[in-house]
């Protein structure tokens, strides 16, 4: 019995030692959707190191307006049909769809609940968010905890 408290014991030891916590990723968590002055001043630094001009929207996020559309703007009850590329900060394409998906806007991460109302449909826009409004301190497939994203969107439909 001692022998299998013993293996227990070492064996959760091991399993927590490699689980990382947010202050090991260096990411706090913050669920409030308000970005920290931590991670506006990481977009801001990106930015400033790729020589981006973006518009900083009061939310806390970074964008550019490659393209206003027409019609009317979406709201979180709409139905959007989009294409778009993910990625991070070093180019790593993490999603993508070219084809057009469609998604209830309210579904989606607050960066793109923000952002896609400042464009029309057939408008396209590039948003950069901090982890507040878009993964966090989770890791999500190939985005890692803490991560700054970036999405360029075209908005193909707004029903």
């Amino acid at each position: 019995m001692l022998r299998k408290l013993l293996v227990f014991v070492s064996f959760v030891i091991v399993f927590t030692s490699c689980v990382k916590s947010p202050t090991e990723i260096n990411c706090t968590p913050n669920n409030t959707g308000v970005p920290t002055a931590a991670e506006i001043a990481s977009l801001q630094a990106y930015l400033t190191s790729k020589s981006i001009t973006a518009t900083q929207d009061p939310g806390g996020f970074f964008y550019i307006i490659v393209a206003p559309g027409t019609g009317v703007n979406p709201t979180l009850t709409s139905k959007v049909t989009v294409k778009y590329t993910g990625t991070l900060e070093n180019g790593t394409v993490f999603d993508q769809n070219s084809t057009g998906t469609t998604f209830t806007l309210s579904g989606l991460i607050l960066g793109w609940q923000r952002g896609l109302p400042l464009i029309k449909k057939g408008g396209s826009i590039t948003l950069f968010l901090p982890p507040s409004l878009g993964y966090g301190c989770s890791s999500s497939g190939a985005i890692p905890p803490g991560s700054n994203t970036i999405f360029t969107i075209d908005l193909v439909d707004v029903q």
